[in-house]
């Protein structure tokens, strides 16, 4: 056991480790658009990584922006090192601005459940822990309804082998992460957890859903 616990730990050093807890190389930078997004409708999801979560949302047709943060804790201004502990009960997040018009609450739900496993606990591969857990967040019982109603679906359709994993609660406050963490994948498109994680969920998604993804914003 020793032996083969060894060889993991040669082979990960020489590999490098492949997860969402590392820091970026690029300066700090402010979101890109500094549009006014109060008249947009907005909703708020956990789903593991933030940064692919953050780049699948924005390649969705009728979504305005989505921005990455911290949701599901109470403690007060929390930053990525102390929500990365996984002791904060803060999960990484985005906050996702949508034109109503253009896209349903009811599509952003299939969109936000069909972009990951929703039946993997605390967390989405290779991010375990509960700042990685799977939440759907809501504003109001409208939105507590749909989430319930299309996981209750999903459980009944025996799409998936295993029950819904994924949390509901009401949206208390939504932290915006660290410049840096904004637009990820944009900035970072070499990152090794970017090119073996994050890209090829997204494709797989896209390839499944086409006809939500905007033009020009195919991975």
């Amino acid at each position: 056991m020793k032996s083969l616990i060894s060889i993991f730990f040669i082979a990960s050093m020489a590999t490098g480790f492949v997860s969402c807890a590392q820091q970026s190389s690029q300066k700090d930078e402010t979101k890109i658009s500094k549009a006014d997004l109060s008249k947009y409708s907005h909703t708020t999801f956990a789903a593991g990584c933030f940064w692919h979560e953050e780049a699948l949302f924005e390649s969705i047709k009728g979504v305005k922006e989505a921005i990455s943060g911290y949701a599901g804790g109470t403690a007060q201004n929390p930053n990525y090192e102390m929500v990365e502990n996984g002791n904060t009960g803060y999960a990484e997040s985005v906050t996702v601005y949508y034109d109503p018009s253009q896209i349903s609450y009811a599509t952003l739900l299939k969109v936000y459940f069909a972009g990951q496993d929703p039946t993997s606990v605390n967390g989405q591969s290779p991010d375990f822990g509960t700042q990685y857990r799977s939440i759907a967040f809501y504003d109001n019982n409208s939105e507590k309804t749909q989430i319930e109603d299309y996981i209750k679906q999903l459980n009944t359709s025996k799409k998936y082998s295993a029950p819904i994993a994924v949390q509901v609660m009401p949206l208390s406050k939504f932290w915006p992460a660290e410049n840096y963490h904004q637009d990820y994948i944009a900035k970072n498109p070499d990152s090794r957890y970017v090119q073996t994680v994050s890209i090829p969920e997204i494709k797989h998604f896209q390839k499944e859903y086409p006809e939500l993804v905007k033009p020009g914003h195919f991975f």
